[in-house]
C-alpha cells in the first residue's frame, strides 16, 4: 500500500474545487507586533484522487474560461450546485468551450473503452475471456452519459457534479477500511509466524513485541487537534511566534498557503506535523509510518467536523474563528492516538481470519482444478505425441514396403527381359 500518497491524494472536493480555483489572493491587514504575511500565487486545483480526476479538473479549468458560468458559479451556493441548477448554465457557454467539452469527453470515452479493453484481455489470459458488452460495461462509469458519446451535454455536468460529490464522501472511509484490513493483515501474519517458531523463539518475539508497543506508547502529550494549546504549538515552533501574541486570523492567514481564503484538507494536515513527530519516527522500529498517515487522517476529519460547518470540506476564515470562541477550542485533554483506539476487534480479526482462510481454500481448489486441467492436456498431448509417432512409423512401414514392392517390380521386369533375350535363336538375331 502506498498510504502516504494515497491521503496526500485526498484533495478538494468537486465544490470546493470550483470556489477556490483562480481565487484572488488575501492580502494580510499590518498589525503591530504581527508578522507581515506576503501574498501568495493563486491556488492550483488539487488532486481528487479519482479515477476520472484528470478529466474533471480539465472540464472545471474550461468551465471556468466561460464569462457567463464563471459569474454564475461565483454566485451559486453549495445546494444550487448539488441540485443540478448550475448544470443547467451549461446552455449558454460560449461555442468554443463547449467544443472543447465535447473533445474532453470523447476523449474519457476512449479512455474507458481503453480500460475495458484491457480487462477483458487480462481475462482472455487467464481464459475467462468473452467478447466484451462495452455499452453494459460502460455504466458502471456513472460520472458521464455513455449513451451519447460524442457531446458534452447538461447531464454530464450533472452526472460528474453528483458523481464527484458521492465519490469523495466516501473517499476517507474507503482509507479507513483500507487501513483495518491493513492492520488486522499485520497482526495476523505475526501470529502465523509466531506459529512456526519455537517455544524459547516465540517467547522472546512475543517479549520484543511487547516491548516495541511500550516504546511506541511513551511519548509526550499528543494536543487535541484544532484545540487552543495545538495551534499555539505551531505558532511558536513551526512559526517562530511568542504564544502570548497567538491571533486566530493571523494564524488562519500565515497557514492558508494557497491564498484562496480557505483552508483545505491538506492545509490542514499540514498543521498536525509537530503532533504526529512526537508519536512516529521513520527511524523507530516501533513507529509504522502507515499509520502515522491514518493518525493524520483522523485528525483532519476531528477538525473538520467540529469546525467546518456548512460541510464543503473547507474551512473558511469565519468557520474558523468560530471555532476559537467555542468552549472545545480551550479542550485541554489529550488526543487518544491510534494505539489507544484499537481500530478492530479479536472478534473482527477472526472472522477476517476466517475470510483469509476461506480465500485460501478457493485458491487452493482453483489450483487444484488448473492443475488437473494442466495434467489432463499433458496427457491428451502426449496421446496425440504418441498418435503422431504411430503415424510416423506407418507411414514410413508404406514408404518402405512401397520401396521394396517397386525393386521387385524392377527386378521381375528386368527378369522378364533378360529371359525374352535368352529365348531369341541366332537366326532371329541375325535377321535383326
Amino acid at each position: 500500500m502506498v498510504w502516504s500518497k494515497a491521503l496526500a491524494r485526498c484533495g478538494l472536493v468537486l465544490l470546493s474545487l470550483w470556489l477556490c480555483i483562480h481565487s484572488v489572493p488575501i492580502s494580510v491587514e499590518k498589525a503591530k507586533d504581527k508578522p507581515e504575511v506576503e501574498q501568495l500565487e493563486p491556488p492550483q486545483s488539487a488532486d481528487t484522487g479519482l479515477h476520472y480526476d484528470r478529466y474533471l479538473r480539465e472540464v472545471i479549468e474550461y468551465l471556468e474560461k466561460d464569462p457567463h458560468f464563471r459569474e454564475k458559479l461565483k454566485n451559486a451556493n453549495m445546494d444550487d450546485i448539488k441540485q443540478g441548477k448550475l448544470s443547467k448554465e451549461l446552455d449558454f457557454v460560449q461555442h468554443n468551450f463547449r467544443t472543447k467539452l465535447d473533445e474532453l469527453k470523447r476523449e474519457e470515452m476512449s479512455r474507458l473503452r481503453m480500460l475495458i479493453k484491457a480487462k477483458h484481455d487480462l481475462r482472455e489470459g487467464n481464459g475467462e475471456g468473452n467478447t466484451p458488452d462495452h455499452q453494459a460495461l460502460l455504466k458502471q462509469f456513472e460520472h458521464l452519459n455513455h449513451m451519447n458519446p460524442h457531446t458534452f451535454e447538461v447531464e454530464d455536468l450533472d452526472r460528474l457534479i453528483q458523481s464527484a460529490t458521492s465519490d469523495l464522501e466516501n473517499y476517507d472511509k474507503k482509507h479507513h477500511d483500507e487501513f483495518k484490513r491493513y492492520e488486522m493483515t499485520k497482526e495476523h501474519e505475526r501470529r502465523e509466524r509466531l506459529k512456526t517458531m519455537s517455544e524459547e523463539d516465540r517467547r522472546k518475539e512475543e517479549q520484543h513485541y511487547e516491548e516495541m508497543k511500550k516504546k511506541h506508547a511513551n511519548h509526550p502529550k499528543v494536543n487535541h487537534p484544532g484545540s487552543e494549546d495545538q495551534l499555539k504549538e505551531v505558532w511558536q515552533e513551526a512559526d517562530g511566534l511568542d504564544p502570548e501574541d497567538f491571533d486566530p486570523k493571523t494564524f488562519f492567514k500565515m497557514h492558508d498557503s494557497n491564498g484562496d481564503g480557505f483552508l483545505d484538507e491538506s492545509e490542514l494536515e499540514a498543521l498536525f506535523t509537530k503532533e504526529l513527530e512526537k508519536v512516529y519516527d521513520p527511524t523507530n522500529e516501533e513507529d509504522d509510518m502507515v499509520e502515522m498517515e491514518e493518525e493524520r487522517l483522523r485528525m483532519r476529519e476531528h477538525v473538520m467536523n467540529e469546525v467546518d460547518t456548512n460541510k464543503d470540506r473547507l474551512v473558511s476564515l469565519s468557520e474558523f474563528i468560530t471555532a476559537t470562541k467555542k468552549e472545545e477550542f480551550h479542550e485541554k485533554d489529550e488526543w487518544e492516538t491510534l494505539d489507544q483506539n484499537p481500530v478492530y476487534t479479536e472478534e473482527e480479526l477472526r472472522e477476517y481470519e476466517r475470510q483469509l482462510a476461506n480465500e485460501e481454500n478457493d485458491i487452493n481448489t482453483k489450483a487444484a482444478e488448473l492443475q488437473k486441467q494442466r495434467e489432463e492436456l499433458e496427457r491428451k498431448q502426449e496421446e496425440l505425441n504418441t498418435q503422431k509417432l504411430g503415424l510416423k512409423q506407418a507411414m514410413d512401414e508404406m514408404e518402405r514396403i512401397k520401396g521394396q514392392s517397386l525393386k521387385a517390380e524392377v527386378k521381375r521386369k528386368y527378369d522378364i527381359g533378360n529371359s525374352r533375350l535368352l529365348s531369341v535363336s541366332p537366326r532371329e538375331v541375325n535377321t535383326l
